[in-house]
C-alpha cells in the first residue's frame, strides 16, 4: 500500500520560530549564533558579575561580549573593594564594540554610579539594540545598599530603555517605593505595579521568599503574567544567580524572539547549574553556581532543547504510528465510507465513554497549570469536550440504544488508566503531554481527509461519515491543537531532564493508545471491519501496536 500524503510540516505544530525546512540538528547548524554584550562590573572568583554572564551566555548558545563598568575586589565571602574606571573609558569600550560586531542583545549589570548610568543610557539610545535586559544591582544578599540615592535615580529613569527588567524582591521593593515582600501575593502585585508604571515587562523572582517552592513570574506592561514553578534547591551555591540568569534570559530571548520561552529555558539551564554547584570546590563562601554542568553532561550540546525542537523531535517520533493508524482497515473504509454503520457506531459509543473522562484530565491540567492562560485554555477545552464534541456523539448515536451508553471496553478502559494515573502523580508537564496525542493525532487524521489525503471518496458530499470526518478538520480544533503543542513543548523545554523523560514517555504512550483505539474490532461486523487487506499489505490491528512501536 503506498504511504498517504502527510502535510508539510503541520501549522499547528509550529512553536516558537518558523517552519524548519530539514532535520532538526540541520536547522540547529543553521541558526545563527547571537552576539549578547554584557554591561556590568567584574568579579575576580569569576561566580558574578562579567565573569559569570560570559559563561551563562556560552552555555546558553551565545558570544559573549563585555563592557566592563567596574573593577571588584572580591571573593565568595564578600566584596573588599570597588574601583569605577573614567566614565569616557566605558564610552571608549561601548563604541569600539557597537562600531565593529553585531550586538544581539545586551545585558546589563552593575552600573555604580549615576554618571555610568547615564553614559549607558546615551549609547542605548544611539544603538538601540534589540533586546535589552536590565538586572538592577542595588541592594546586595547581605542588605547593603550598592547605590547612592542619585545612582537609584538614574537606574529608574533607565528602566523604559530595557525590554525586561530582573529585580530581586529588595530591589523591586526600592523600584516602587514599598516595603519588601514577605509573600508571593505581595511580590506579583509590586511586579505589575512596576511593569504598569515602565511600560517595562518584569521578571518577579521569588527565591528570596521563605518556604520550599521557588516561583517566578513574567509580568507584562498589559498585566499578562506568566508563572514558572520549582522547588527550592537545597545547597549554598547561589552567588551571581541573578547576573546568570539575566544573561541566559537575554541570550534565549535572542535565539527564540519570545520572552516566556527565554525566561524558561534560561530557568531549567540555572536550576540544574544550581544542583550542580556542589561538584565546586571555589572559596569558604557562598560559591558559584556549575555555570556548563548541563553542557559537559549533554555532551557538548550547549543549551536543553528549544520548544520548537521538543515539538518537532516528539512529533517525529510518532511517525510509525500515525503510519500505522493509516494502515488500519477501519480508517480506510472508514474514509472511503465502506465501513459498516455498527462499527462506526460502536467506536462512537467507545469515543463518547473516552470522553467523559478526557473531560476530567482537561479539568486537572487546568487547575495544574502554573498561569492564567493555560488554565483558561485547559478548563475551556474540557468544557468543549463536554458541551461540544460529546453532544455531537450523542447526537450520532441516537436511536442506536446498543451503543449510546456502553461500558468501556479493554481497549477504552487502559488508555483512560494511563490518563488517570497521569493525574494522580500530580505532575503537570506529564498530564499534559499524555493529553496533547488525542488533540495531534486527530487533526493529522482530519486535516490529511479534508484535503483528500485518502482519495476522492473522503470527500463525496454524499459519504455517510462526511460530518464526523469534517469536524476533525475544523479550523478551531487545529488552532487548540497548536495551542495545546506550544504549551506542552514549553513545559518540556522548562522541566529537569528526568520530567521531561517521564513527558516523553507519557506522550509516546498516549500516542499508543491512540493507534490501540483506532485498531479496536468494533461492532457485530467487526470481522469485517478490521479484515486486514492482504492484497495491499496493510498490517493486522492485531499486531499493528507492537509493530508501530518495536
Amino acid at each position: 500500500m503506498s504511504a498517504l500524503p502527510r502535510l508539510e510540516r503541520p501549522g499547528y505544530l509550529r512553536v516558537d520560530e518558523p517552519a524548519a525546512t530539514g532535520s532538526v540538528a540541520a536547522d540547529r547548524i543553521r541558526r545563527r549564533i547571537p552576539n549578547i554584550l554584557s554591561i556590568a562590573g567584574s568579579d575576580p572568583s569569576g561566580g558574578a558579575g562579567i565573569q559569570a554572564d560570559l559563561k551563562s551566555i556560552a552555555a546558553n548558545g551565545g558570544y559573549g561580549m563585555a563592557a566592563i563598568t567596574a573593577l571588584t575586589a572580591q571573593n565568595t565571602r564578600g566584596v573588599r573593594a570597588v574601583h569605577v574606571p573614567p566614565v569616557a573609558f566605558l564610552t571608549e569600550q561601548l563604541d569600539a564594540i557597537a562600531d565593529d560586531a553585531r550586538v544581539d542583545a545586551v545585558k546589563l549589570g552593575m552600573l555604580g554610579s549615576a554618571e555610568v548610568v547615564a553614559a549607558v543610557g546615551d549609547w542605548l539610545v544611539g544603538t538601540r539594540p534589540a533586546v535589552v535586559v536590565l538586572d538592577p544591582v542595588m541592594i546586595a544578599t547581605s542588605g547593603d545598599r550598592l547605590l547612592d540615592a542619585d545612582a537609584e535615580r538614574a537606574l529608574r529613569d533607565l528602566l523604559p530603555l530595557a525590554d525586561l527588567v530582573t529585580p530581586n524582591l529588595a530591589e523591586l521593593a526600592v523600584l516602587v517605593g514599598e516595603p519588601v515582600a514577605d509573600d508571593w501575593a505581595a511580590a506579583l502585585a509590586q511586579g505589575r505595579a512596576l511593569a504598569a508604571a515602565t511600560g517595562v515587562r518584569v521578571l518577579v523572582k521569588g527565591g528570596h521568599l521563605a518556604g520550599p517552592e521557588t516561583p517566578d513570574a513574567l509580568v507584562e506592561a498589559d498585566d499578562t503574567t506568566v508563572g514558572f514553578d520549582g522547588a527550592r534547591i537545597a545547597t549554598t551555591n547561589t552567588h551571581g544567580t541573578g547576573c546568570s540568569l539575566s544573561s541566559a534570559i537575554a541570550t534565549r530571548r535572542a535565539v527564540t524572539g519570545d520572552w516566556s520561552v527565554a525566561v524558561g529555558e534560561a530557568r531549567a539551564w540555572l536550576r540544574e547549574s544550581i544542583a550542580a554547584g556542589s561538584e565546586l570546590e571555589v572559596g569558604g563562601g557562598n560559591g558559584p553556581i556549575h555555570h556548563f554542568a548541563g553542557v559537559w553532561a549533554r555532551g557538548g550540546t550547549t543549551t536543553p532543547p528549544t520548544p520548537a525542537d521538543l515539538a518537532a523531535e516528539w512529533w517525529e517520533e510518532t511517525a510509525g504510528i500515525r503510519s500505522a493508524i493509516d494502515d488500519l482497515p477501519f480508517v480506510r473504509r472508514l474514509a472511503d465510507g465502506s465501513l459498516p454503520r455498527d462499527a462506526f457506531l460502536d467506536y462512537l459509543g467507545q469515543d463518547a465513554v473516552y470522553l467523559r473522562d478526557y473531560a476530567r484530565v482537561l479539568a486537572a491540567a487546568s487547575r495544574l497549570a502554573p498561569d492564567a492562560d493555560a488554565q483558561r485554555f485547559w478548563a475551556g477545552s474540557a468544557a468543549g469536550a463536554l458541551a461540544e464534541e460529546l453532544a455531537s456523539h450523542e447526537r450520532l448515536l441516537a436511536g442506536a440504544a446498543a451503543t449510546a451508553h456502553p461500558e468501556p471496553d479493554a481497549t477504552t478502559t487502559a488508555y483512560l488508566d494511563h490518563l488517570l494515573a497521569a493525574v494522580a502523580r500530580g505532575e503537570y508537564g506529564v498530564v499534559v503531554a499524555a493529553l496533547l496525542p488525542c488533540f495531534q493525532l486527530y487533526v493529522d487524521l482530519g486535516m490529511r481527509l479534508a484535503a483528500g489525503g485518502f482519495g476522492a471518496a473522503a470527500r463525496r458530499p454524499e459519504h455517510p461519515y462526511a460530518p464526523w470526518l469534517a469536524s476533525y478538520a475544523d479550523p478551531g480544533f487545529a488552532e487548540s491543537t497548536r495551542i495545546a503543542t506550544g504549551i506542552l513543548a514549553t513545559t518540556a523545554a522548562a522541566a529537569t531532564p528526568a520530567l521531561r523523560e517521564r513527558m516523553r514517555r507519557a506522550y509516546r504512550v498516549s500516542a499508543e493508545h491512540e493507534l490501540a483505539f483506532f485498531g479496536a474490532p468494533r461492532g457485530g461486523s467487526a470481522a469485517e471491519a478490521a479484515a486486514p487487506h492482504d492484497a495491499d499489505g496493510a498490517r493486522n490491528p492485531a499486531t499493528v501496536v507492537a509493530t508501530a512501536t518495536a
